[in-house]
């Protein structure tokens, strides 16, 4: 198994079994997540602790996850987006406004999710040595 260096993520989807399986998945790979139910929980949390990728669903009630992407941008710039979602038209969107976020469609497998995020963090762990 890899070692993520307590690489950090806030998981921001409100379907609770696929936050579960999510969470339970990147938490095995070695990353440290924090998982919300909503955008308007996981924008306080943005502002007040740090972490390395924000993981959201697109769409979520009250607040949705291009909407919590461009909080993340104003108050945590450094922090890198993935976006996933089983909505094509969502996905156009998404990469038209936030054009620097990854976007991953549904379904896919949990290995390619890792490999998503892994990839994201390629050349984090020689920075820190």
């Amino acid at each position: 198994m890899t070692s993520n260096n307590g690489l950090r993520i806030l998981l921001a989807e409100d379907e609770e079994a696929m936050r579960t399986y999510l969470a339970r998945a990147l938490t095995s790979a070695g990353y440290q997540v924090v998982s919300v139910d909503r955008g308007t929980e996981a924008a306080p949390l943005l502002e007040s602790q740090h972490f390395d990728l924000l993981l959201s669903d697109i769409v979520m009630p009250e607040m949705d996850g291009i909407e919590l992407a461009q909080v993340c941008s104003e108050v945590s710039p450094r922090t890198k987006v993935m976006f996933i979602t089983g909505f094509a038209a969502v996905s156009l969107r998404a990469s038209k406004e936030q054009p620097q976020a990854k976007v991953l469609s549904k379904p896919f497998h949990l290995r390619d999710l890792v490999l998503e995020v892994e990839r994201m963090f390629e050349g984090h762990q020689e920075a820190s040595l």
